[in-house]
């Protein structure tokens, strides 16, 4: 899984030389290089879109570098109607909720009506959500009652900041229950860890016929959860009821993933708690989460300090993976594509993928975050 010190060399590039927020940069830029924000896939208002400009936007508002600005900016006008409607999405998946996320910092940044109508076109939805038998969000509509781990991404981080701008804390209150409930039926009290999904109903082939949980612990399922947490702690007041409770699922959770972290390498694999399997493989989407959460949560003050040896660790895994192509622009490789709940051999078979954008958005709140690291 490592790169090459000849490939390195012959690009006549040195891993050593660039700062964690300088590889948020190249992240940034093989992107930018390689699409028009217009054209970003999938050809819809997405997540996949949304995690990498969420990344850019954490670069831009740490270089202050107006062309990152100006990118993700071109990317939401090309989606965002004068009125607010957005050009195509999916109004019953959640994955399409998260992009809205971009719209509160184009908000305070112009003041453009557009951007507040088309957060009250996305953020509402989740009032008349379907939900399984106890309340949870389905994750798609042609998902019914099944709980993914993502989906706390997907409509956690905005319904808060939804709730904290406009004065509406139900919102606040829908998605801690959302992230509670979650935990509590996905948690492995041996492990620790948590399960891609739950079916209340245990209805579809991958639920088991008791829990209805998913069978296994897959890799960047799990990051998605912490990382929504500490984005919904960003904008929930500091004493709200379930806060406590959720920082403590927290720290456990991020306890827990620090043991099933390779030492050669400092990455984690693509089913987490199978390292021991020779067919399980070394992923980077998911480490770079992992170290974004701990990271994060140290410079928060819910993690001790002691915890970013495990973080740099994890950090250095995949800058390791790293290479250039032709042009020296960066390749992230070792990416596992998007991928629906099922066995260990589904986890294990999935392709890989270089520059996807939800891997190099995972990649760029990484380096964001080990850069603030390196100013405390």
């Amino acid at each position: 899984m490592r790169a090459s010190e000849s490939n390195l060399q012959t690009n006549g590039l040195n891993r050593a030389e660039y700062t964690p927020i300088e590889w948020a940069e190249k992240a940034c830029e093989a992107l930018m290089a390689k699409f028009e924000p217009e054209v970003l896939p999938p050809d819809r208002f997405h997540y996949h879109q949304g995690v990498f400009l969420s990344g850019m936007e954490k670069c831009w508002k740490e270089t202050k570098k107006e062309k990152y600005y100006s990118y993700l900016k071109r990317w939401v006008d090309s989606q965002v109607q004068p009125d607010g409607s957005i050009k195509k999405f999916n109004p019953d998946e959640l994955d399409d909720i998260q992009p809205g996320v971009l719209l509160f910092n184009l908000l305070e940044q112009t003041g453009d009506s557009r951007y507040e109508k088309a957060l009250h076109t996305l953020v509402p939805l989740l009032k008349e959500w379907p939900t399984n038998p106890s309340g949870g969000f389905w994750h798609k509509g042609k998902y019914p009652n099944q709980m993914w781990l993502d989906g706390l991404y997907m409509a956690g981080p905005i319904a808060v900041q939804y709730g904290q701008t406009f004065g509406d804390s139900s919102y606040v209150d829908m998605m801690t229950f959302q992230a509670l409930l979650m935990a509590k039926h996905t948690k492995d009290p041996a492990t620790g860890l948590l399960y891609h999904g739950w079916d209340e109903t245990k209805a579809v082939a991958w639920a088991d016929p008791e829990t209805g949980l998913a069978p296994e612990f897959w890799g960047r399922a799990i990051g998605w959860y912490p990382v929504a947490l500490l984005e919904m702690f960003e904008y929930m007041p500091a004493d709200h009821p379930d806060k406590a409770a959720l920082v403590e699922i927290l720290q456990d959770l991020l306890v827990a993933l620090v043991k099933y972290q390779d030492p050669a390498t400092g990455l984690w694999y693509q089913v987490v708690d199978k390292g021991d399997r020779t067919d399980n493989w070394l992923e980077n989407s998911c480490t770079a989460l992992y170290v974004h959460a701990i990271a994060k949560a140290v410079r928060f003050g819910y993690l001790d300090p002691a915890y970013m040896e495990a973080a740099w660790k994890g950090y250095q895994g995949v800058i390791d993976t790293l290479t250039f192509d032709e042009n020296g622009r960066l390749i992230i490789g070792n990416i596992c594509i998007g991928t629906g709940i099922g066995d260990y051999a589904h986890y294990i078979a999935r392709p890989t993928s270089e520059n996807d954008l939800h891997g190099a958005g995972a990649f760029i709140l990484m380096c964001v975050e080990m850069s603030l690291a390196t100013q405390r």
